[in-house]
């Protein structure tokens, strides 16, 4: 059974990997570094302490434990743990894959981008959810983070899929603990 999953991963991986060309090589190595964004992480921070005042301290600590709770969980534990091949150092399929810019670390399971991108995305969402009609849209975001990763070569779908359920589940996990603090810690949207 684990060998016919891991076939259709990289069977999966090997076709979208093979969508490329110029534009999207460009645009994957833009979207998938993490540099690109903090601009906007940035600006999500000072519109809280805008919007907010010191209100917003908690849960931009919330915030900063989710992305390092579900991208040391990836990178410190599974990734050394399970011993998964990136797609662009495994000798099977190694010479198919396009890579866009370096292969990174030796190991991809779990992707720790997905992770961050989707505990950072779930955290948003259920704070600002009856703020913002479109906050649901902070997935799509993670989702092309995530997608990213395939594109430039160096995870596979199932390291993303993994990776973007741990950084679901952190994220609802963290608002679970959040959501039983006192209401002058909470922000009032």
């Amino acid at each position: 059974m684990i060998e016919y999953l891991k076939n259709i991963d990289e069977s999966l991986f090997l076709f979208l990997n093979g969508l490329h060309n110029d534009v999207f090589d460009f645009l994957m190595h833009w979207i998938t570094y993490q540099e690109t964004w903090y601009p906007f992480y940035l600006l999500i921070i000072i519109w809280m302490f805008w919007k907010y005042k010191q209100k917003a301290f908690i849960p931009i600590l919330f915030i900063i434990l989710a992305i390092t709770i579900s991208d040391q969980f990836t990178s410190s534990f599974m990734k050394p743990f399970f011993e998964r091949l990136r797609p662009c150092h495994d000798p099977s399929i190694s010479d198919l894959v396009h890579v866009v810019d370096g292969c990174g670390g030796l190991y991809g399971f779990a992707s720790s981008h997905a992770s961050n991108s989707f505990a950072l995305a779930t955290l948003l969402f259920l704070f600002f959810r009856s703020y913002f009609k479109y906050t649901s849209i902070l997935f799509v975001w993670a989702g092309l983070v995530a997608y990213s990763r395939i594109y430039v070569g160096v995870h596979f779908p199932g390291d993303i899929l993994v990776g973007g359920l741990i950084g679901y589940l952190v994220g609802l996990l963290l608002f679970i603990i959040y959501s039983k603090l006192p209401p002058k810690y909470k922000l009032t949207v």
